[in-house]
């Protein structure tokens, strides 16, 4: 892609942003509106400060690859993440300034999504101009810097002091998968669903009705965010109807695999998708590229639902949201270019716990179930009890305890409080107060974990124990303790055999149990819902993988679906971590797991219902034993 093209793009979209809301100080924004005016000024000033240091790399960095057959190197990569991030921005910028003025139009939301983005740009310039000195110290060609030790250490240092928590939250995965390969769709809609009362038949009888409230929960009644992906264009998709849910003037509708695409009948099929992230983080975009998949593979329109995110908008908000638009496209699944004669739910982790629940919760009203769930390694016990498979939570770098714990207790609202806006200039001054206490924790025990690893003086115990420990103090300054100091250990030494003591690290990560009762709320941990919640769940099929820490929860899940002679299948596949779905096109392993989730997709729609046992899968699958 062009970059002068991109930079005069991010220098229009900052201009026509900040001319729309430049209006008069009693403008109904008000102060949200000088928070949107002030980033995207800085945000042109970046812009513009970057425009010399990128046409540097761009002039010399293939020099730094391979060969002339295999463009690759960190001064690229650099490039390409800078090059996300802007894209980004001038998305959301152009949705701004078309947009302010809408009736749905959510300006809080909207000037913390690029206050966010604005610090990302500020950190990644940050980097830039780090790359730029190591571009002019290295010799021709050269990544690395190996004879210069004072060189790398104060980019060690840099990286220890350099402020991270803002790629995280609002930016996670900016830079992600989706910009994999991926197959085209004809259809991508984001839509926003208003927040009215629907009415819906009640299974039992459907000449009764019950009605639907919107979501409630927190701030009271608030639209729904969603997308649609469809292979192809099929009838209701292109519609006046659904286009005015449309969060984009004017709708996205690719048409690009034909010139004159050819509107598809009805499909019988719908598949309804809840992303993952913890509940915290992750949207249906980060989430795109397998969805596109699927599409195709399956043939059937998806709608993924954008739910709000934890801490801001703890239990029951994103359940609210997700069985509110599960119950919208029931009403309008002709818009969906569907007639849901079947309907399938299917998401992983926290997307699969709300499959689960919106299901209950199904139940529980007396409307239409869906017809199967398809759930990838789901979290179905939202506490942090032990089991053999969690004990990986601390050794794993995907779901490190100290983050676990962190996302469940966020999305139970322990310790929460009314979001307010931080005044300052603080590194976190941009987002809500949970989110930056959130984030601040979640950074501080992911970089004690890591440090555990890298630096192994910072730890003690039986052997190899350094002569000196490094501590922090509050003041962020180096100290220097007695190699005699003992480091605080969490249990009576006792319950280890004697003569062992494991390495402890003077980086401490700090869990805090909950004993918050709504984690035991089967509608949060549904393993620990009575028989009559889940009796009449429809099929579900789990997939889980084998080096996960939440695959205790899948089996134990399983077996007591099983137990109650409701229909479940679980396979689990080998050597695959959490979050498998988003590394579907890394390995071969992955993608087999990723055809795995499809064919039982594929089984509920063409109710291909194994009985209610464990199933077995020909390949990359265990089947527990009877003792589990």
């Amino acid at each position: 892609m062009d970059f002068k093209a991109v930079f005069a793009a991010l220098e229009t979209v900052c201009e026509d942003t900040i001319t729309a809301l430049g209006g008069p100080p009693d403008s109904p924004y008000g102060n949200v509106a000088n928070r949107l005016v002030t980033s995207m000024k800085e945000i042109q000033e970046h812009g513009r400060a970057l425009v010399p240091v990128i046409s540097g790399f761009t002039a010399v960095y293939h020099h730094y690859d391979f060969d002339a057959q295999t463009p690759g190197n960190g001064y690229r990569t650099l490039v390409k993440v800078l090059q996300s991030c802007l894209l980004h921005i001038i998305h959301k910028g152009r949705y701004i300034a078309s947009s302010c003025h809408g009736a749905f139009f959510r300006a809080d939301h909207n000037a913390c999504e690029m206050e966010a983005y604005c610090k990302a740009l500020c950190q990644l310039r940050a980097l830039l101009y780090l790359a730029q000195r190591l571009l002019h110290d290295n010799g021709h060609g050269q990544l690395y810097s190996l004879q210069d030790g004072n060189l790398s250490q104060k980019f060690v240092q840099e990286y220890t002091s350099m402020h991270k928590a803002c790629f995280y939250g609002r930016c996670l995965g900016f830079q992600g998968f989706n910009r994999i390969a991926s197959n085209p769709v004809q259809v991508n809609l984001t839509l926003t669903l208003p927040p009215v009362p629907l009415r819906l038949p009640l299974a039992s009888d459907p000449s009764l009705f019950t009605t639907v409230s919107p979501p409630l929960a927190q701030w009271g009644p608030g639209p729904v965010d969603m997308r649609l992906i469809s292979y192809a264009l099929r009838e209701g998709q292109d519609s006046e109807e659904l286009l005015a849910f449309s969060r984009t003037q004017p709708p996205p509708i690719s048409l690009s695999l034909v010139p004159w695409p050819q509107r598809q009948p009805l499909s019988p099929w719908l598949l309804i998708h809840f992303h993952g992230g913890g509940f915290v983080a992750q949207t249906s975009k980060s989430h795109e590229n397998y969805l596109r998949s699927w599409s195709k593979d399956l043939g059937v329109p998806i709608l993924s639902v954008d739910y709000s995110l934890s801490p801001e908008a703890p239990f029951p908000r994103a359940l609210e949201e997700c069985f509110y638009a599960y119950c919208w496209a029931l009403k309008n699944c002709h818009l969906l270019g569907s007639t849901a004669e079947r309907v399938c739910l299917a998401g992983d982790s926290a997307g699969g716990n709300l499959c689960i629940t919106v299901s209950m919760k199904a139940i529980s009203c007396g409307i239409r179930v869906p017809d199967g769930i398809m759930t990838a390694y789901p979290a179905t016990l939202l506490t942090t009890d032990a089991s053999p498979s969690r004990l990986l939570t601390l050794i794993d770098p995907l779901l490190p305890l100290g983050v676990l714990a962190k996302c469940l207790n966020a999305y139970a609202g322990v310790e929460s409080q009314t979001v307010q806006r931080a005044v300052g200039t603080g590194t976190l001054s941009s987002l809500g107060r949970d989110t930056a206490l959130l984030l601040s924790d979640l950074t501080q025990g992911a970089s004690n974990w890591i440090q555990s690893f890298l630096d192994p003086m910072r730890t003690t115990g039986r052997a190899g124990s350094p002569s000196v420990v490094e501590k922090r103090s509050p003041s962020n300054e180096t100290q220097r303790t007695s190699p005699h100091t003992s480091p605080p250990t969490s249990g009576d030494p006792t319950d280890y055999p004697d003569g062992f003591e494991p390495l402890r690290s003077n980086c401490l990560a700090t869990i805090h149990q909950s004993s918050c009762p709504i984690i035991k709320n089967p509608f949060v941990s549904p393993l620990l819902a009575p028989n009559n919640l889940l009796r009449g769940l429809p099929p579900v099929h789990i997939v889980a993988s084998a080096l996960d820490a939440l695959l205790d929860d899948s089996v134990m899940f399983a077996k007591k679906l099983r137990d109650m002679d409701q229909p479940v299948s679980l396979t689990v596949v080998e050597d695959l971590p959490h979050g498998f779905l988003s590394l579907s096109q890394f390995s071969k392993e992955t993608e087999v797991a990723s055809n795995i989730c499809v064919q039982r997709m594929r089984e509920v729609f063409q109710e291909q219902t194994p009985p209610p046992s464990l199933h077995k899968c020909p390949k990359f699958e265990r089947k527990p034993g009877p003792s589990g």
